[in-house]
C-alpha cells in the first residue's frame, strides 16, 4: 500500500485543474492569440502540481503531451520530440558512468584518497570532506554523492563523537558541509545537477540562433562560482562549528583502515576510471578553444561534420563499452549490466522532458514574450540589481520546490523578460540556474539536505539558521560571478542586446 496522501496534496490535486480551467474560460491575456492564455493555464496547473507534488513530478511532466495538442498549442509529434534530445542523452550517459563507479566502489576510493591527502585535523577534515563531496558531485548526481559520502563520514564521527551531541557540535558542521558541498559541486559541470541541463536545453529552445554553450565554457564560468561558494561555506561552517569546538581531533586510523579495507584497485575500477577520465577530457576538448587571438582546434574538427557531434554523443559513446567489457568473477558478467543501469532516475528524464515541452509551448505560443512584457517595468533597475533579485527569489523558492521544476518554470519567463527589456538573456538565465541548486535551509530543499537530516544528528532549526546565511552569501556570490566572470566567458555586454535574441 502507498503512503497516505496529505490534505494539502488533495487540495492541490483539485486546485491544479480548477485554476487551469478558470484561466482558460475567464482570463484572456490576448484575444487574438488564445494559445497564450491556454499555455499560461497549463503552466499554472503544472506549477501547482510540481510545487505540491500532488502527483509524482514525472507524471505532472506528461501534461503537455495530452493538453498541448488538444488546445492547439503544439502538435503531438513536436511535443513528444521535446521529451528526448541530446541533453537527455548527456544525462543518461553521465549517469551510467556514475552508476558504474558506485557498482565497483570507485567513488568510495576517490573520497578516501582525498581525505588521505587533506589530513584529519578539524579544519582539514572539514575541508577534506567538502572537497571530496564537491569533486564527486561535479560528475555524479548530488543525491548519489551524499548517499555515498555520509556512511564514510558517520564511521569517522563514531570515532570523535560516539553519541550525537545535543547542542551545536563539530559533527553538525561536518554533516552540513557534506550536504552543502554536494549541491555546490553539482553546479560546476553541465552534468552535475539537472537544472544545468534544463538551462542548456531551454536556452536552445528559446534562442535557436544563439551560440551553443560548450562543456568547457560552462566550467570556465561555473567552477570559479562553485569554488568561491565552497570557500564561503567552509569559512561559515568552520567559524560556527569547528573553531572553539571541544570535539577531540580525529586520528588517522579510521581513514587509513577504510582505505586498507578496500584493498588494491581492481581491474573493473581501473576500466571505469579510464572511461570517466576520458569522458571528462573529451567533453572539455570537443569544441575549439579560443585564447586571445589563438584558436586551439577541438577534436570534433577531425570528423567530417563537427557540428553533428555534441556532449550527448560523447556520453553515450563512452558508456556503451562498459556493457561489453567482461568483468572478473562469474561467467558472462560485464562491467555494467542492466540491473545496475535500471537504477537510472527515469522520473528525472521525464521531468526534463516536461520542462522542455513547456519551454517550447512558452516560445511557440508567445507566452514568454507576453510575460516578459508584464515585467518590463524592471528595466529601470540596474542589471546587477535585477540579477541579485533573481538570485534571491530563486534561492528561496527552491527551498520549497524541486530545483529542476523551479528552473523549468522560471527560465522561459526570464527569457521573455530579457527580450522585453532588451537585456542579454544570459544575465537573467544564468543566476536563476545557479540559484536553483542553492537550497541550504530545509531538508525538503534538496536530497542531500534530506539525507543529512535523516542521520538524526542535525536539527531543522540548526540547518535553517546556517542555511539562511549561506543562501544570502550565495546570492551575492552568484550576482558577482554572473556579472563579471559570466560576462567575460560568454562575451556578454550588459548594455548590448544580441541580434540572435530578436524574435
Amino acid at each position: 500500500m502507498g503512503s497516505p496522501v496529505s490534505g494539502s496534496k488533495r487540495i492541490a490535486l483539485l486546485a491544479g485543474p480548477i485554476v487551469a480551467f478558470a484561466l482558460i474560460f475567464f482570463y484572456h491575456p490576448d484575444i487574438k492569440h488564445p494559445e497564450i492564455g491556454y499555455t499560461l493555464a497549463i503552466a499554472a496547473w503544472m506549477a501547482i502540481w510540481w510545487i505540491s507534488e500532488a502527483v509524482p513530478l514525472a507524471i505532472t511532466s506528461l501534461l503537455p503531451v495530452a493538453l498541448f495538442p488538444l488546445l492547439s498549442i503544439m502538435d503531438g509529434q513536436t511535443v513528444s520530440a521535446a521529451y528526448f534530445n541530446h541533453v537527455i542523452f548527456l544525462f543518461i550517459g553521465g549517469f551510467l558512468i556514475a552508476l558504474a563507479m558506485q557498482r565497483w566502489n570507485l567513488h568510495k576510493r576517490i573520497a578516501l584518497n582525498i581525505l588521505g591527502i587533506t589530513g584529519t585535523g578539524k579544519s582539514r577534515l572539514l575541508l577534506g570532506f567538502m572537497l571530496a563531496t564537491a569533486l564527486l558531485s561535479m560528475w555524479m548526481s548530488n543525491t548519489a554523492t551524499a548517499m555515498m559520502v555520509v556512511p564514510i563520514l558517520i564511521s569517522v564521527l563514531t570515532e570523535i563523537e560516539p553519541e550525537p551531541a545535543k547542542k551545536r557540535s563539530f559533527s553538525t558542521g561536518l554533516l552540513l558541509g557534506v550536504a552543502y558541498s554536494a549541491s555546490i559541486g553539482g553546479v560546476m559541470t553541465l552534468v552535475g545537477t539537472p537544472p544545468n541541463l534544463s538551462f542548456l536545453r531551454i536556452y536552445q529552445v528559446m534562442f535557436p540562433q544563439a551560440p551553443a554553450i560548450t562543456f568547457l565554457q560552462w566550467m570556465l564560468f561555473a567552477v570559479p562560482a562553485g569554488l568561491i561558494m565552497l570557500i564561503g561555506a567552509f569559512i561559515l561552517l568552520y567559524l560556527k562549528y569547528a573553531k572553539g569546538s571541544k570535539t577531540k581531533a580525529v586520528k588517522d586510523l579510521p581513514i587509513r583502515q577504510m582505505r586498507k579495507d578496500l584493498g588494491p584497485m581492481s581491474r573493473e575500477e581501473r576500466i571505469v576510471l579510464i572511461s570517466f577520465l576520458l569522458m571528462a577530457l573529451l567533453w572539455i576538448t570537443r569544441s575549439d578553444i579560443e585564447i586571445g587571438t589563438t584558436t586551439i582546434k577541438g577534436w570534433a574538427s577531425l570528423f567530417g561534420k563537427p557540428a553533428f557531434i555534441n556532449d550527448g554523443t560523447v556520453a553515450i559513446a563512452l558508456s556503451l563499452p562498459l556493457f561489453m567489457i567482461p568483468a572478473k568473477g562469474s561467467a558472462g558478467s560485464r562491467i555494467m549490466d542492466w540491473e545496475t543501469a535500471s537504477h537510472l532516475p527515469w522520473d528525472i528524464v521525464l521531468l526534463f522532458g516536461g520542462g522542455f515541452a513547456l519551454a517550447n509551448g512558452f516560445r511557440d505560443s508567445g507566452l514568454s514574450l507576453w510575460l516578459g512584457g508584464q515585467l518590463q517595468g524592471l528595466s529601470v533597475l540596474s542589471p546587477i540589481i535585477i540579477i541579485l533579485i533573481i538570485s534571491l527569489l530563486v534561492t528561496f523558492l527552491t527551498e520549497l520546490t524541486s530545483n529542476t521544476a523551479t528552473t523549468e518554470m522560471i527560465l522561459p519567463v526570464l527569457s521573455g523578460m530579457a527580450i522585453a527589456t532588451h537585456t542579454h538573456p544570459l544575465l537573467f538565465m544564468l543566476p536563476a540556474t545557479l540559484s536553483a541548486s542553492m537550497a541550504f535551509m530545509l531538508p525538503a530543499g534538496t536530497p542531500p539536505n534530506a539525507i543529512i537530516f535523516g542521520t538524526r544528528r542535525v536539527t531543522i532549526s540548526e540547518m535553517a539558521r546556517t542555511g539562511f546565511w549561506l543562501n544570502l552569501i550565495g546570492a551575492v556570490i552568484i550576482t558577482a560571478v554572473v556579472y563579471f566572470i559570466g560576462s567575460a566567458v560568454f562575451k556578454i555586454n550588459p548594455g548590448e542586446f544580441p541580434a540572435w535574441a530578436v524574435h
